[in-house]
């Protein structure tokens, strides 16, 4: 299985803020990094310098039991794919967070990890904004987020927080999603049901919209 990641000697300088408010560095919970396709789309974004990826100990370990039972793959691979992860983006593993936890009341106890890991994240990157990426909203009280400083994101308005912020270097990466779904054994489909299977229906709708406009 293709891990969707490059290894490159030097890496793409990272975002500035701009008026878009596309957080600086992302928590990539679990649940995202579950579907391949999502999963390659987002680090190649991250590589590209959209974004700084974040996780923690936790979350890979999370990952791989879950990877090795929902997909075909035996463990070594699955941890495989793990490391070509950390070496590819050798500042986003946080590490044991759990001192980061303290304090926390209002969010599921069970994702308490991930808030952990972008309070980390906060302490290590003064100064730059941290969202958490998820699937499960419900899991997190957004009044608790923002008095510790982080944003929530689901991936379909996050994804169109990037396309926003670079239409051209987006759509370059996007044209790839096809061929991930490939890989991991679906038939060739268009770009539109790839996305619509992803869920990403508001980025689907929003470059169509684009691209009839621009016809």
């Amino acid at each position: 299985m293709n891990s969707g990641v490059t290894h490159t000697a030097v890496r793409a300088p990272i975002m500035t803020p701009g008026n878009d408010l596309l957080p600086q560095c992302a928590v990539l919970d679990t649940c995202v990094l579950m579907s391949t396709v999502l999963k390659n789309l987002l680090l190649r974004l991250a590589q590209s310098g959209m974004f700084e990826p974040v996780w923690a100990d936790y979350i890979g370990q999370e990952w791989r039991r879950n990877a090795s039972r929902v997909w075909t793959v035996s463990d070594d691979e699955i941890s495989l794919l793990w490391q070509d992860m950390q070496t590819a983006f050798p500042r986003a593993d946080m590490g044991i967070v759990s001192a980061f936890e303290t304090g926390l009341t209002k969010s599921d106890p069970k994702d308490w990890h991930v808030i952990a890991a972008g309070r980390a994240a906060l302490t290590l990157y003064p100064g730059r904004s941290v969202c958490i990426l998820t699937r499960n909203l419900r899991d997190f009280n957004r009044s608790e987020l923002r008095l510790l400083g982080l944003s929530l994101y689901e991936p379909d308005q996050f994804l169109i927080k990037c396309y926003e912020r670079d239409p051209d270097r987006f759509m370059q990466l996007l044209d790839r999603v096809p061929d991930d779904a490939v890989k991991i054994g679906r038939p060739r489909e268009p770009l539109q049901t790839v996305l619509k299977r992803e869920r990403l229906f508001r980025l689907n709708n929003l470059i169509k919209h684009d691209a009839d406009a621009a016809a």
